[in-house]
């Protein structure tokens, strides 16, 4: 009873020390992560833009990102040389690939609604990937705040657990890049021919053909080069696997 009386006045002192602002913050990443945080400057910066007055200097969640990836990687390096022993190299790489890609962070950080705590407006496009950076910012705040051990069981129990990462095993994240492994493996040459096409209403897009040896097996139409490409080579790749299995695992390979 006593112990209760005691935690709901330190609540209240540490409310009335915060601004409501950085309270509602506070209490947001708390619900994540499931403990408390002690420095609310560290989370404020990881949800805050960079200005674009080149006269103000403002702290932006870009240089947690940069942390944040760093830390990620090494949970999750250490994690996978755990779980599978037996794995090659290869194998432990495309999963951590996998995991750490670029769609999968934003997904997670799109899932934890990261973006509705950005603290700043901005008067310029935001980035595709926003909710991907500010996963990894997140990730580099944590570590500061709480240290390495903590961080990583934050993210193994709450954020990126090992039932969500076994469920990445047989995802493909690239159709470009097995098709490529494949014809490598195979000493056969695989090219893309990306053209531009004006459509109908006039909006320009990308067609890419993909070109086994002298064949051209698929193509497709996508508004950026990257994306036409990946997306032939995903029906190359549908093409291909139904004459001869293309994926192996690799994790079963000395």
């Amino acid at each position: 009873m006593e112990l209760q009386k005691y935690l709901s006045k330190f609540l209240v002192r540490r409310k009335k020390t915060l601004s409501e602002k950085d309270y509602h913050l506070s209490n947001e990443i708390t619900k994540i992560i499931g403990c408390s945080i002690q420095n609310i400057n560290l989370y404020r910066e990881a949800f805050s833009l960079k200005s674009s007055s080149k006269f103000k200097q403002n702290n932006n969640y870009e240089r947690l990102e940069f942390l944040g990836d760093s830390v990620l990687g090494t949970i999750i390096s250490c994690h996978l040389f755990a779980t599978y022993p037996h794995a090659n190299e290869g194998y432990l790489t495309q999963m951590k690939s996998k995991i750490v890609n670029r769609k999968n962070l934003n997904k997670l950080g799109t899932e934890l609604g990261l973006p509705n705590f950005l603290q700043n407006d901005s008067h310029t496009t935001l980035s595709e990937n926003l909710a991907g950076n500010l996963f990894e910012s997140l990730i580099g705040a944590l570590y500061l705040d709480l240290e390495y051990d903590t961080c990583r069981r934050i993210v193994l129990e709450r954020l990126l657990t090992p039932s969500e990462i076994n469920k990445l095993e047989n995802k493909i994240v690239s159709y470009k890049g097995l098709l490529l492994e494949w014809s490598q493996k195979k000493k056969l040459s695989i090219r893309y021919e990306t053209v531009e096409e004006i459509q109908a209403n006039r909006n320009l897009v990308f067609r890419t053909y993909v070109w086994l040896e002298n064949e051209s097996i698929s193509n497709a139409t996508e508004t950026s080069k990257k994306k036409a490409e990946e997306k032939a080579a995903q029906r190359a790749f549908y093409i291909l696997n139904k004459k001869q299995c293309i994926i192996e695992n690799p994790k079963d390979h000395p």
